[in-house]
């Protein structure tokens, strides 16, 4: 479930096919962000899943990979 929804946004704020987006997907090795995406992808992900995420965990999820296992640790 999380991860489609990652994927999902991911693909929207990087304009990309879904389909390429992987668990092992790197934010900024992978996708190119800057710090300015990571923050706009972590707003978003707040908002969707009406969760707060403090800035040392923020730092911690560079891969897609990791951002859903810190979704699921969450519920």
């Amino acid at each position: 479930m999380y991860f489609e929804k990652v994927k999902a946004a991911l693909a929207q704020q990087f304009e990309l096919d879904p389909e390429t987006i992987t668990l092992d997907t790197n934010l900024i090795d992978d996708l190119g962000a800057d710090s300015l995406d990571v923050v706009e992808l972590i707003m978003s992900l707040e908002d969707e899943f009406g969760i707060a995420i403090s800035d040392e965990d923020a730092a911690q999820l560079y891969t897609v990979g990791r951002i859903v296992e810190y979704l699921d640790k969450l519920q």
